[in-house]
């Protein structure tokens, strides 16, 4: 080891090994940086209140002919479907097409 300012050896304080500057400040003793971990997903049991199982609602299916109504538009009925993918709205005033699922607009 090289002699420091004081004339003493410059290195580790006692039982500890060398500190380790590593870039944006960040040290490590040994030189050995541990890698982080990403957190293991929580572990659910089968019992908790808090583990309910998430009910999907079943999708809406439309035909030529359904009314329904829109919060923005109003009452309309429908005029084409267009593959379970977008339906064609008559709201009296205006036709429009709507991609499913669309949450503004209910089946009566």
């Amino acid at each position: 080891m090289s002699p420091g300012r004081s004339g003493r050896p410059c290195g580790p304080a006692k039982g500890r090994p060398p500190l380790v500057v590593f870039r944006r400040g960040r040290y490590a003793y040994g030189g050995v940086v541990k890698p982080s971990r990403a957190r293991p997903t929580r572990r659910y049991l089968p019992g908790s209140p808090f583990n309910v199982p998430v009910v999907e609602s079943p999708v809406e299916t439309f035909a030529v002919g359904d009314l329904v109504t829109h919060d923005k538009y109003g009452l309309g009925t429908v005029i084409g479907v267009e593959d379970e993918t977008a339906i064609l709205v008559d709201f009296g005033t205006h036709r429009l097409r709507l991609p499913l699922p669309c949450a503004k607009l209910i089946k009566l």
